[in-house]
């Protein structure tokens, strides 16, 4: 098993990142949170997660933080949870919202991920109420990413979650007209769950609206 990965920042996408180890490129899938401190030529160093797959080619994720990576395993001993599901949670909540919603029996928090409908979000805090501890207070990281190193890592991953990238661009705007203080804190893991819930919302709403006038 592959626990960590150092080397430099060859290349980051909207979901995926390329890292130099010993002159091979090895190539980590990672939520936007972690992507968004990744810099092209600077070392790092990545908590992993080898993920092998029947009949397809494995695949390595990555994680800034220790907590990250044990929320994402934790939650592949789910049923019917995969990586890519395990993942977008990450994305989405962040482990600390994970915990809280796990000790709280707070399934619906988990509905706001794509992939996760009713009923698996109780079988995730069924299943996890003894495995995931409430997070020890902590002070506020000192540092956020960028205003355009966000807005792309948001961008990628809703288009990475199955919205097109019109709709991406249209909810992150609108979502963050309404809660421009967002913006201002760069924090992707924050500004995706709004922006996904901003998206929800309009697209019922979107729907109510094409019943009423058919």
């Amino acid at each position: 098993m592959i626990a960590s990965v150092s080397g430099e920042v060859r290349f980051v996408g909207a979901a995926q990142a390329v890292i130099e180890v010993s002159g091979f490129g090895i190539e980590i899938q990672a939520s936007p949170h972690t992507l968004a401190g990744l810099r092209t030529g600077s070392a790092v160093h990545l908590h992993t997660a080898y993920i092998a797959r029947k009949d397809e080619a494995p695949l390595l994720f990555g994680f800034a933080g220790a907590d990250e990576k044990e929320v994402f395993t934790v939650m592949l001993g789910v049923s019917g949870v995969g990586p890519r599901t395990a993942l977008a949670a990450v994305s989405v909540l962040g482990p600390d919202e994970t915990r809280r919603a796990i000790a709280s029996g707070d399934d619906k928090a988990f509905t706001a991920v794509p992939g996760i409908g009713p009923k698996s979000a109780r079988r995730i805090v069924l299943e996890l109420a003894d495995k995931l501890v409430l997070p020890e207070p902590r002070e506020t990281a000192a540092t956020q990413p960028q205003v355009e190193v966000w807005r792309e890592q948001v961008m990628g991953a809703l288009v990475g979650l199955g919205w097109s990238e019109k709709d991406a661009i249209r909810g992150i705007d609108d979502a963050l007209e309404t809660q421009p203080e967002l913006a201002d804190t760069g924090n992707v893991a924050e500004i995706l769950r709004a922006v996904l819930s901003w998206l929800g919302t309009a697209k019922g709403t979107s729907h109510t609206h094409g019943r009423g006038r058919s």
